[in-house]
């Protein structure tokens, strides 16, 4: 894959739409060109102990932060002013642009939670997922495929696991080398 958004989603507690925080990776051509980090007043708007030791962050973190919507149309603007994340073709047919994580299953369901949460119109996005192709890509050679231990295995240090950005970057670089 050359041209796809890697992204990623850390949860104030249980809820899947109680998105706390999100990193976006813009990657074309292969190259990263555009980061996009930002807090998130989550909704339902508590934080459940076990997230919070996770991904360290809290209610004196995102109280003060936009919720959801505007956060979503600001990433837009900013990460995506030279990208449709939706586009048509000439017989009208719309393709998603193609978004990467690192066990997809969560984060395009927080992703559809969310937008249902705050009756956002949900696109359907085209997601791949990084875990299950490291699994069929290194099969048996790795302890586990838990992020960092994939990313490592493609040559990048994750130092920061569980920030969002950090995240999806390590992401980004394990759909170069793997997708």
């Amino acid at each position: 894959m050359k041209d796809f958004i890697a992204i990623d989603f850390e949860t104030a507690n249980e809820c899947p739409c109680s998105v706390c925080s999100i990193g976006a990776v813009l990657v074309r051509n292969g190259e990263i060109v555009k980061t996009f980090y930002s807090l998130i007043r989550p909704e339902p708007d508590y934080y459940k102990w076990f997230c919070q030791q996770v991904h360290g962050l809290g209610h004196e973190d995102t109280d003060d932060a936009d919720v959801f919507p505007h956060v979503w149309r600001r990433m837009e603007k900013e990460l995506l002013d030279d990208v449709q994340i939706l586009s048509q073709d000439t017989e009208g047919c719309t393709d998603a642009f193609p978004l990467v994580a690192h066990n997809a299953g969560f984060d395009s369901r927080c992703l559809r939670e969310v937008f249902k949460c705050y009756r956002m119109d949900y696109p359907e996005f085209v997601f791949h997922d990084t875990l299950a192709a490291s699994r069929k890509h290194f099969r048996g050679t790795l302890d586990n495929h838990q992020l960092q231990t994939v990313a490592k295995a493609c040559g990048y240090d994750l130092t920061n696991h569980h920030h969002a950005l950090a995240d999806a970057e390590a992401c980004a670089w394990i759909a170069r080398e793997i997708l």
